[in-house]
């Protein structure tokens, strides 16, 4: 399951992109409609000897979507990686999935006019990640090939 299309790839993730649009419909029952504070969790996924762990950072003024991996069991891991790089909103409610080489990564851009899910997908095991896929938006959606 290494090369997977992209059909079966959105496919495989389909629970994910589920599991993070009910963790942000639950808080927002929690907090009030339309404010949402990030779930401050350090998701991660484990692929063979693959392990991904992601979390959202806030040492720029906006939170960011960090992750690092690891290609030996989590015996070491990679420098931190900003995958969300969005100045002027806050990528929150991280969640991930992996498969072979395939890793699945959405968040939701929060800011003052929006709240919308996203995700990146990489296809070589964590090294690179495509680019940000907007789940909300009309268009077709096409990852990185």
């Amino acid at each position: 399951m290494e090369n997977l299309s992209w059909t079966q790839s959105i496919l495989f993730a389909l629970p994910l992109i589920i599991a993070s649009i009910l963790t942000t419909a639950i808080n927002q029952l929690v907090v009030g409609e339309f404010e949402i504070t990030p779930v401050l969790l350090a998701p991660m996924a484990i692929s063979d000897k693959n392990v991904y762990v992601i979390w959202s950072s806030n040492k720029t003024g906006d939170w960011e979507v960090m992750i690092r991996t690891s290609n030996d069991n989590g015996v070491s891991f990679s420098e931190k990686v900003n995958l969300s790089n969005s100045t002027g909103s806050d990528s929150i409610n991280t969640e991930i999935e992996a498969s072979g080489n395939n890793v699945f990564v959405t968040w939701w851009e929060n800011n003052q006019t929006s709240n919308d899910p996203v995700m990146k997908i990489s296809q070589d095991g964590g090294n690179t990640f495509g680019p940000v896929l907007k789940l909300a938006a009309n268009d077709t959606l096409r990852a990185a090939q």
